[in-house]
C-alpha cells in the first residue's frame, strides 16, 4: 500500500500494534499478503502504520484466535461481525448488558470519574473483603473493561485511567494486610513479575493481593522485568516461588519461549506458577510449569506449606 497517512489521528507502528494485540509482527506480514488484512498505510519513511479501525479489528481477530478458530476463517469479516462472533463465543447474546453491578463500574469510566470508581471500588473491598473483592469483583471487572476496549467501546486512555484507578486501591489493600517476614516458619516467598514483553500489571497485581491474604511474603518486582534480573533477583532473595503473570495480548510463542528460557537459567532453584487469559496456558501445559486460577492460589500455597513443612521444621 502507498497511501498517504491521514492527520487525525496517528496511526501505531507495527511495533505498537504487536505489543497492542500480541499478534507478532512476522504474522501480520504473512496476514497482508494471505488475506490482504490488514492494509496497513506507510509513512514518510515507507514503514508500515496502522489505522486505529485495523488496530480494532485486530484486537477482536485475536481475541478470537485465542478462543479456537483459525485466522483465515474470520479476518474478512467486519468489526461488527467480530465482535457479534466473540460474543456468541463467550457465551454473551449480542448486545448483552453486563451485570447491572459492573455496568456502573463500567459507565464511570466512560465519563471519566475517576474519583467516584476510586471510592467505590474502595468501598467495595471494605464490604467484601480482600479475596471476595479479587475473585467476585475486580477479575470479571477488569475482563469487561478489557472486552470493551478490544471492541473500540472504551478508549485506550479511559482502559488506563480504571488501571491506575484499581491500582491505587488495591495496592493500599495490600499495604494495609499483615505482611509475612522471613522468620514465618512455612511462609513461601513470593516472586511476582512478568516478562520483558508483558506490560499489562493488573492480573500481577491481583495474584499479589491473593498471596498477602494467605500469609505469603511477596516480592514484587512490577511488570516487564528481563530474564535475567528475574533470576538474579530470586537468588539474591532466596525465593520458593516465581509467580508470572500472562494477558491475552501477549505473543503465545514469546510466553512459552520465555518460560522455557527462565526454567533453564533458574536450574530448580525456584518454582515457576503462571496465570492469565494469555492461550499459551491453555493449550499446551509445560511440566516445569504450574498454572493456576486466582481462586486456586489460597489452595497452591497451602500445598505449598504441606510439602515444606518437613523442611521448615528441620
Amino acid at each position: 500500500m502507498t497511501n498517504t497517512v491521514p492527520s487525525q489521528p496517528v496511526p501505531s507502528t507495527i511495533s505498537d500494534v504487536e505489543r497492542d494485540t500480541g499478534v507478532a509482527k512476522e504474522t501480520l506480514r504473512v496476514w497482508e499478503r494471505r488475506y490482504d488484512f490488514p492494509q496497513p498505510l506507510r509513512d514518510p519513511h515507507g514503514e508500515r502504520v496502522y489505522p486505529i479501525e485495523q488496530v480494532q479489528k485486530l484486537r477482536l481477530v485475536k481475541r478470537l484466535i485465542d478462543l479456537g478458530f483459525r485466522p483465515g476463517k474470520v479476518i474478512q469479516f467486519s468489526t461488527d461481525e467480530l465482535q457479534a462472533l466473540t460474543g456468541k463465543a463467550s457465551g454473551k447474546k449480542p448486545g448483552q448488558p453486563a451485570a447491572p453491578e459492573l455496568q456502573s463500574y463500567l459507565d464511570l469510566c466512560k465519563s471519566h470519574q475517576m474519583e467516584a470508581l476510586r471510592r467505590k471500588l474502595s468501598q467495595a473491598l471494605l464490604m467484601m473483603g480482600l479475596k471476595s473483592f479479587v475473585i467476585e469483583l475486580v477479575a470479571p471487572l477488569t475482563t469487561l473493561i478489557g472486552e470493551a476496549w478490544a471492541s473500540g467501546q472504551l478508549a485506550t486512555f479511559e482502559e488506563h485511567l480504571y488501571t491506575e484507578s484499581l491500582t491505587v486501591v488495591m495496592r493500599s489493600a495490600i499495604f494495609a494486610m499483615p505482611q509475612a517476614n522471613a522468620s514465618n516458619i512455612g511462609t513461601p516467598r513470593i516472586l511476582l513479575t512478568t516478562l520483558p514483553q508483558e506490560r499489562h500489571g493488573l492480573g500481577l497485581l491481583m495474584a499479589e493481593a491473593m498471596c498477602v491474604a494467605e500469609g505469603a511474603q511477596c516480592i514484587s518486582l512490577g511488570v516487564q522485568t528481563p530474564l535475567l534480573d528475574i533470576v538474579e533477583a530470586a537468588r539474591a532473595q532466596k525465593v520458593d516461588v516465581i509467580a508470572l503473570s500472562f494477558s491475552v495480548a501477549m505473543n503465545p510463542r514469546q510466553a512459552l519461549d520465555g518460560l522455557a528460557e527462565l526454567r533453564n537459567r533458574l536450574g530448580g532453584s525456584a518454582e515457576l506458577w503462571a496465570g492469565g487469559s494469555n492461550a499459551a496456558l491453555k493449550r499446551r501445559r509445560q511440566a516445569f510449569v504450574r498454572v493456576f486460577e486466582l481462586a486456586e492460589l489460597a489452595g497452591a500455597i497451602a500445598e505449598w506449606r504441606t510439602r515444606n513443612a518437613p523442611l521448615s521444621a528441620g
